[in-house]
């Protein structure tokens, strides 16, 4: 990247991040940090202004940091709505909330969700499962992948049967909650892909549960 498309970008940035709030208190050591929505600025401005160059041979840059930078501050800003409002509306149900950049992933244990070695969902999960889906339709731009997992107990193709059989349960019950059934997608990964140990009871259990990741 040359000097001139530097300055350009520069020049450019302040302009997306205007009136934008850059930083956040980090919730588990109350530091400041970088917020989605100013991250998805940085990276959308410096991908629209390498376009915007390349394509007007620089004169382009700082028209494409703005435009890129302004679709990145959205999409940011976006997810940080939704992950307000899903951390607030499954506060105590058991599912695990974590952020990784422009993905939200819900984690939800089997013994919360199924009964040992079953795929039909126990009715306690049920109210969670619609708050997701509430949650999610006031943000129709993004869609959820739904992946199951199991621990290594019994055969693989056992295992692998349950993931997907549970997997498309809670499809199933997203879909009865409103969510459009084409938003969603399936997978099931059996024994796979274990978070934990499987030669320890307690990791056995960390391995069976079923992983949704919100996608923009």
């Amino acid at each position: 990247m040359n000097k001139k498309l530097l300055c350009v970008t520069a020049l450019a940035l302040p302009l997306v991040l205007a009136g934008c709030q850059t930083t956040r208190q980090n919730a588990a050591t109350g530091e400041q940090e970088t917020n989605r929505t100013t991250s998805g600025a940085l990276l959308g401005c410096a991908g629209g202004a390498i376009a915007g160059a390349i394509i007007n041979k620089g004169k382009g840059a700082a028209i494409g940091c703005a435009a890129g930078g302004a679709t990145g501050a959205l999409v940011g800003s976006n997810m940080d709505k939704q992950e307000a409002e899903l951390r607030q509306e499954l506060l105590n149900s058991g599912v695990q909330i974590e952020r990784n950049g422009d993905r939200i992933e819900l984690i939800i244990a089997s013994d919360i969700s199924f009964n040992s070695g079953g795929y039909d969902l126990q009715p306690t999960i049920k109210p969670t499962l619609n708050s997701i889906a509430k949650v999610m339709n006031r943000y129709p731009e993004s869609n959820l992948l739904i992946e199951g997992h199991t621990d290594s107990t019994g055969s693989l193709e056992l295992n692998e049967l349950l993931a997907n059989a549970r997997a498309n349960s809670v499809q199933t019950a997203l879909t009865s909650a409103g969510l459009e059934f084409n938003r969603t997608h399936t997978q099931g990964f059996g024994p796979h892909k274990p978070l934990c140990d499987n030669a320890t009871p307690e990791g056995r259990a960390c391995n069976r549960r079923v992983e949704l990741t919100i996608l923009n």
